[in-house]
């Protein structure tokens, strides 16, 4: 017979079968539509707000260029260089005090002074809808601005009330409901005051060496499209190769964003694949199960001639053509998600993803999908393949020991390799995707030997009295045991789990405990170098038990290493950062007191010879540097090399003062910049820090005062929205595991049914049963959730104390609840699957055995 033949006949054949129905399938589809719809959907969303910033740019942007400088505004020749680009809106930004006129309160602020041609694109809104002069203007000598509803709460005032910043009396004429480019302006940890620039000037703030970012848009005359604004850039770095500003377009308006949202995506990809590997295990239990019901079945055509090949083909044909119901309606989610993420996500997002169609992201969702059921269904496949007519007739399952036939195990293996291969491949970065995968692929292993050595223990377990215990040891390790599904099922749901809320915990405690104990009370920012000794003077009056550090600060670009442009560079993703933007700058004479020397030498007190700079030792590692190695940073303007004379270890947990780059004395000479300080005060009580945090602000209105513990509080607040999120997404690999659960306590029923009758004809009650089963689930829930936590803890620790260099701390709250989360689950699907097998009359079951 033909191939071609022979499979057209298989499929009959199988269409036929399929005619009682999906029952028993329910698992099998559940698990693929659950991981393809992940998998699709998340991708899907991704695009769709990857789209929106893109087609959205210039919005978000407020131009078709952004140039931005740190401490200095343009000078005349740059000026007249962006001017001839096309319009240019000037605006800046810092960080500042607002405070109640009669100075009983006060908060930080986001200080943004815009000009009269704000925004070159989008809408500022505001509440009520002002016009520019309306809203900023002075009048009676009193500049206005706007501001968001969380500064009007922290002051306690409403719209049309005046609050002071710096020496300058502002009225807040509106609310701020919408500014167009807040995305692309970054994070904040504080409430927008928006403000006109010649407020700003008047403000007093604007000091030499204040910490204050100027940012030039530009609106490009003529033609814009991609070809222009590249060509821009490369004219502002060819005129201006020293200018040391930061250019983007509007084709990267939000990088944040952008890189954010890829990261989450990816994550969330690679935890839907879990789940989908995870749903794999309930693809063979599901196949097994089935092939069992259909034993006297494949009998029946082996005894008629049928070959074990076609009986594999009629049976794969029927499992994928399942498979795609579960893929179809997996792909109908994922093509549905991203219009509900559009409204979910707009009062999150400053970018509203207004859904749309991506086939490719269903495409990778569905070959994902197609690639599991093939791993996981072609070992069962193949043993029925080789199962004897006379042994089907004569066993109860074709359940059995060994392997299939090479053929599938190598077919197995090779689609899983290039499921792996193809995760990694499609990832933004393999790196700890491939980190991912291998965990998988290694979990799976250890949980094999789990449930090996579980099984091992209770075949060695000595003989116990008592009779449920008794049978419950037997049906752990008997063969057909539900051992390795449970542990399979469950244990990787659970450990991802147990990962992620023990990293939560660890970041939690760190923030609300260990880092105020060690962390300074406030930071202070531009303090001006006239105003040092009077600021002191004023700490050790309020605070005469605390303890202030302060020092110089710059703020400057790494532009160069060894000479060689850093865009030119390859540089590894984790010491990428250093890179990326302005880095705050220091000089001094000696060793800083909360560093110590790695390599290298320090220079001495009085040197004079070439710009020297000492590396934090984590970061040089990372970005490949030596000893001797050279530097290039832009500050205010100028390009100033700089050789490493050592490295030094930094303790950045602490946040003290630290900085990644700190120089010989000499290397600055002149340059303008303002001081930065700390006030370290353990015994200071709130009413301390108030009482010291209003004496500053009166006394140095351009000062600006951080708190730390509401910097914190900040931070603890979004590592909470994103546990929740995170642990949000976990659990569809969680829902997965209980989804196999089920399956695999469903498919274990016919065995159930067959020991409790002979059981119960025995002489066992039902109660002497349930107690039997309820052991049995317990004990593999038990030990399902002791390597959850043993896997679990050590993900978490490498994670805390390797990547984010924190203590870590094993926490009994999170061990308590996986226990009794996994207990629950097994217990409770075990009992609800026994209490059905229970009621089964005897006679019927025995006449068929």
């Amino acid at each position: 017979m033909s191939l071609s033949r022979t499979l057209r006949l298989a499929v009959r054949f199988s269409l036929r079968e399929m005619r009682g129905g999906l029952a028993g399938f329910f698992v099998f589809i559940a698990c693929i539509a659950l991981g393809v719809g992940a998998i699709g959907g998340v991708n899907s969303v991704a695009r769709a707000i990857g789209d929106a910033v893109e087609t959205q740019g210039q919005s978000l942007l407020a131009g078709d260029l952004r140039f931005s400088l740190t401490q200095r505004r343009v000078s005349d020749d740059e000026r007249a260089f962006l001017s001839s680009l096309g319009d240019v809106s000037e605006s800046a930004a810092m960080r500042s005090m607002a405070r109640l006129p009669d100075g009983s309160d006060q908060t930080l602020v986001e200080v943004k002074a815009v000009d009269g041609l704000y925004p070159l694109y989008g809408a500022l809104e505001t509440v009520p809808q002002l016009s520019h002069d309306d809203l900023f203007a002075a009048q009676n000598g009193v500049f206005g601005a706007a501001a968001p509803d969380l500064l009007f709460e922290r002051l306690g005032i409403k719209p049309g009330d005046r609050i002071m910043l710096g020496t300058q009396e502002i009225e807040l004429r509106a609310v701020l409901a919408s500014e167009p480019d807040a995305v692309s302006d970054g994070f904040g940890f504080a409430p927008r005051l928006l403000i006109s620039l010649p407020a700003l000037e008047a403000s007093g703030l604007v000091q030499p060496g204040s910490l204050i970012r100027n940012i030039y848009k530009v609106r490009l005359a003529g033609r814009a499209d991609e070809a222009a604004l590249e060509a821009a850039r490369e004219r502002a770095g060819t005129a201006f190769p020293d200018a040391g500003w930061s250019i983007r377009s509007r084709s990267n308006a939000a990088p944040s964003l952008s890189s954010n949202v890829e990261r989450f995506s990816q994550f969330l990809t690679l935890v839907g694949l879990t789940a989908l590997v995870v749903g794999g295990v309930g693809v063979a239990n599901a196949v097994r199960a089935y092939l069992d019901s259909k034993r006297s079945v494949i009998a029946t055509f082996k005894s008629l001639g049928a070959s074990g090949g076609f009986v594999f083909t009629v049976y794969l044909v029927q499992i994928l053509l399942i498979s795609g119901i579960g893929i179809a309606a997996g792909l109908v989610l994922a093509a549905l998600m991203p219009f509900a993420a559009s409204a979910m996500l707009s009062t999150v997002l400053p970018v509203p993803a207004n859904g749309g169609f991506y086939p490719s992201a269903l495409a990778i969702a569905t070959l994902f999908g197609l690639m599991i059921t093939l791993i996981f269904a072609l070992m069962p496949l193949g043993r029925a393949r080789d199962v004897p007519a006379t042994a089907l007739f004569r066993e109860m399952g074709i359940e059995g020991r060994g392997w299939p036939r090479p053929v599938y195990v190598v077919l197995s293996v090779a689609i899983a390799g290039g499921l792996a291969g193809l995760a990694v491949w499609f990832s933004d970065d393999r790196r700890m995707a491939a980190i991912f995968v291998g965990a998988t692929v290694l979990a799976f292993v250890i949980l094999r030997a789990v449930a090996l050595a579980v099984e091992w223990l209770a075949r060695r377990s000595p003989r116990v009295s008592s009779t449920p215990l008794r049978l419950a040891l037997g049906n752990i390790h008997r063969p057909g045991a539900l051992t390795p599904s449970v542990v399979l099922s469950l244990g990787l749901g659970l450990t991802l789990l147990a990962t992620l809320a023990l990293i939560d915990g660890n970041l939690r405690r760190q923030i609300t405990g260990n880092l105020p104990e060690v962390a300074p009370n406030f930071f202070f920012v531009d303090i001006q170098s006239n105003s040092v000794d009077d600021f002191t003077a004023l700490i050790g009056k309020e605070a005469p038990d605390g303890k202030l550090m302060k020092v110089p600060m710059l703020r400057g670009r790494i532009t160069a290493l060894n000479g060689v442009n850093v865009r030119d560079l390859n540089i590894p993703p984790e010491g990428g950062w250093v890179l990326r933007g302005d880095r705050g700058i220091t000089y001094a004479a000696d060793v800083p007191e909360n560093a110590t020397l790695t390599e290298g030498e320090w220079w001495p007190a009085d040197y004079k010879g070439e710009p020297l700079v000492s590396f934090s030792a984590e970061e040089a590692a990372e970005l490949g540097l030596k000893i001797g190695d050279t530097i290039t940073v832009n500050v205010l303007g100028r390009s100033i090399s700089a050789k490493i004379a050592s490295f030094r270890r930094v303790e950045w947990e602490t946040l003290a003062i630290n900085f990644v780059m700190v120089f010989s004395p000499n290397t600055f000479a002149g340059a303008p910049h303002a001081w930065l300080a700390t006030l370290t005060d353990a015994n200071a009580a709130p009413a301390d820090e108030s009482r010291i945090l209003n004496a500053v602000t009166r006394s140095f209105p351009t000062v600006t005062t951080v708190r730390v513990k509401d910097a914190l509080d900040v931070v603890n607040g979004l590592l909470g929205q994103l546990a929740t999120a995170i642990r949000a997404a976990a659990a569809v690999a969680l829902i997965a595991s209980v989804l196999v659960l089920s399956g695999a306590l469903a498919a274990g029923n016919r065995a159930r049914i067959h020991d409790a009758v002979v059981l119960k004809t025995l002489g066992a009650t039902r109660r002497t049963l349930i107690a039997a089963f309820s052991l049995e689930y317990m004990l593999i829930g038990l030990a399902t959730a002791v390597f959850a936590l043993l896997a679990g803890g050590i993900a978490a620790w490498f994670v805390v104390s390797q990547v984010m260099n924190l203590p870590s701390s094993f926490l009994p709250e999170v061990a308590l609840s996986t226990v009794v989360l996994a207990l629950v689950l097994t217990v409770g699907f075990g009992l609800i699957g026994t209490w059905r097998v229970l009621g089964h009359k005897a006679a019927p079951v025995l006449r068929n055995l």
